[in-house]
């Protein structure tokens, strides 16, 4: 069994873990310290990294609260990230020793969101294993509305009509390197109105991020005579386009904007990745699911994918004691 050593990250880290992350075959730009440190005020930053001797062979991007830790609660996924050549018998044991390290360190539980199966660059489910060996809780598990992008466009007939509308009513599509108009004339006042709420980020913090991500965080917006309409933020990956935002001017007039944008998005700008990611349709820690919202993404020819949550005890590192023979 080799001997693995684990350590919190230190700033001093930050270009080791960013070229790690970048090789890994686990990994989007999401793991990029500049990504992750955008929000660091919020979170108490737990992030580990896994030794074999002194070549770095995986990292886990986490955040501390109280006597658990997180990975990452800033992040939409998360999970251990590792080398392409790292083997399953490997990952176990890094895993293993992820849970001592934190069990020494007086962690009692550790909260793993996995990175869904899309963002992989190869497969890469050996920390699905090596969580069901040391008998992690499933406890929550999302829905994302995933096209695939290497087969022919489903349209719906509804999403047909709507793209004909954003024809005959002249609408514009524009990729804009500024977020202003669609913060604040479209997803501010629909997300106060609808839900109550503020979007993740604030206009600041995505200018950002964009700054430090300038080809994989886009922004695209429909306008009618000039004026605003809709819009979508894309944060997009080596395979994956995923939708971060959408939202459309919502009073009486159906303009057909956002099925005008994304016949646009799926069928000509991105229509060379692997997939398309609409996201989630999911409340209540994925106990409910939003059937109007569910069905709109679906019409466009998305199916189901799980984005699964777990919980585990680090006293559990001992299950992983005898299972490699």
């Amino acid at each position: 069994m080799k001997n693995y050593s684990v350590r919190r990250y230190q700033e001093s880290d930050y270009l080791h873990w960013n070229t790690f992350v970048s090789k890994a075959k686990n990994a989007t730009f999401l793991f990029h310290r500049d990504f992750m440190d955008y929000h660091k005020d919020r979170f108490e930053d737990y992030s580990l990294l896994v030794f074999n001797r002194e070549k770095l062979v995986s990292v886990l991007p986490a955040n501390r609260v109280g006597d658990s830790i997180y990975s990452h609660q800033g992040l939409t996924y998360g999970g251990l990230v590792y080398e392409e050549k790292l083997k399953l018998a490997s990952v176990i044991e890094v895993f293993k020793a992820v849970l001592l390290y934190l069990y020494e360190n007086e962690i009692i539980k550790i909260q793993i969101k996995t990175l869904p199966s899309i963002y992989h660059k190869k497969p890469a489910e050996e920390l699905n294993y090596a969580l069901f060996l040391a008998e992690a809780q499933l406890i929550r598990r999302d829905t994302l509305a995933v096209i695939d992008l290497s087969k022919p466009s489903q349209f719906s007939k509804i999403r047909k009509r709507g793209i004909q509308k954003g024809f005959d009513n002249k609408l514009v599509i524009k990729e804009e390197s500024d977020f202003e108009n669609f913060w604040n004339e479209i997803l501010i006042p629909n997300l106060e109105q609808k839900h109550n709420v503020e979007p993740v980020h604030s206009l600041n913090e995505i200018r950002l991020l964009k700054s430090h991500f300038d080809k994989n965080i886009r922004q695209f917006n429909v306008y009618y005579n000039d004026e605003i309409v809709g819009g979508t933020t894309i944060f997009e990956s080596e395979n994956v386009v995923h939708c971060q935002y959408i939202s459309k001017y919502e009073k009486n007039e159906n303009l057909g904007s956002l099925d005008f944008l994304y016949n646009h998005l799926i069928n000509n700008v991105f229509a060379g990745k692997r997939y398309f990611d609409f996201g989630i349709s999911n409340e209540n820690q994925g106990e409910i699911v939003n059937k109007g919202l569910s069905y709109w993404k679906e019409s466009f020819g998305a199916s189901t994918i799980v984005h699964d949550f777990y919980e585990v005890e680090t006293i559990k590192y001992s299950e992983l004691d005898n299972v490699l023979k």
